[in-house]
């Protein structure tokens, strides 16, 4: 993942960094040994389906670190109890997200979203926009401007398969629009269908 997202920091402009970050995706779905699509659907595994880039959903956004302190641990089954610290928000035209510390193993900044699309035409339980101990992480500086693109939002691993327990977003993590930007709903395993809408 995060050479991945080194390739799309890299890219000559945001919109051939979607390109490779929807072809780098669906790669790893397909042949990444700790991928959530089941082994047997992987085979004819088509890819995911995105919508289309939109330049107006990418923000460089100064991250508000005057916040009450906060903290969340959440119960992920796989990797026990893992433990989240309120460092900051971000305002954006369409919403404020909190932005969180990963306070354990790698650490890192996390900013998962949940929107008035979730349940709709994406995954019900939200996605993330930031998990840099994953690498991925689409650069900026958390004491400076972090560069917050909201095309790169994707599900959690457990929106494929109930094998995985993932953080989803807490309140100061929801937006109260449709952000129509990129993975959409997962579909059932063997089902997928790669394209953009």
């Amino acid at each position: 993942m995060a050479s991945l997202y080194r390739e799309v920091r890299a890219a000559s402009d945001p919109a051939a960094g979607h390109e490779l970050w929807i072809r780098g995706r669906d790669t790893l779905f397909r042949e990444h040994p700790a991928s959530p699509i089941p082994p047997e659907h992987r085979a004819s595994f088509a890819g995911l389906s995105y919508a289309r880039y939109d330049p107006s959903l990418r923000f460089e956004a100064p991250v508000e670190t005057d916040v009450p302190p906060e903290w969340i641990d959440v119960s992920t089954g796989t990797d026990g109890i893992v433990p989240f610290q309120l460092i900051g928000r971000v305002r954006l035209p369409v919403g404020d997200l909190d932005v969180w510390w990963l306070d354990s193993y790698g650490g890192g900044i996390f900013v998962p979203m949940k929107d008035a699309s979730c349940g709709a035409s994406a995954y019900g339980g939200g996605r993330y926009v930031l998990d840099t101990v994953k690498g991925a992480d689409l650069g900026g500086d958390p004491a400076a401007d972090l560069v917050v693109d909201l095309n790169f939002a994707y599900n959690p691993s457990c929106a494929y398969t109930e094998s995985w327990a993932c953080p989803l977003p807490p309140p100061g993590n929801t937006l109260p629009v449709a952000i129509r930007a990129g993975e959409l709903v997962p579909r059932t395993p063997g089902e997928e269908k790669s394209g953009m809408l």
